[in-house]
């Protein structure tokens, strides 16, 4: 049973959130084909972003508008390992909301697209 009076507080409940947070990187990165595609495309970006006559701000928000993907596609996984955790049987609401999580990661990449298009151009 959870005991909400007995949790870690100060530096190590940090250390234990680092902890959950570098599994569930390592989970997606070796399970979401989606997650690397993305983490490949940063990592594309990132040195991409010296080649253009741009500020450190704009920079900044180039890179920003990918991580934000990365972000969506981050909640968009959680949201299918719920639906999944629930039930395996096919039901509306379980196809609706792996398709609104679908959706979202298309509006950020969307966001993203036209922020470079935006700075670039």
């Amino acid at each position: 049973m959870f005991d909400n009076k007995n949790k870690p507080t100060g530096l190590k409940r940090i250390y234990l959130a680092s902890l959950n947070s570098f599994r569930a990187f390592k989970w997606l990165y070796q399970n979401e084909s989606a997650f690397k595609q993305e983490i490949l495309l940063l990592i594309a970006a990132i040195p991409a972003t010296f080649l253009f006559n741009i500020s450190y701000k704009e920079q900044v928000i180039l890179i920003l508008s990918i991580l934000f993907i990365i972000f969506t596609e981050i909640i968009n996984t959680a949201i299918e390992a719920v639906v999944d955790r629930i039930g395996l049987e096919i039901h509306h609401l379980s196809g609706l909301a792996k398709d609104l999580g679908s959706a979202a990661v298309f509006i950020s990449m969307i966001i993203a697209a036209s922020t470079w298009a935006v700075i670039l151009l």
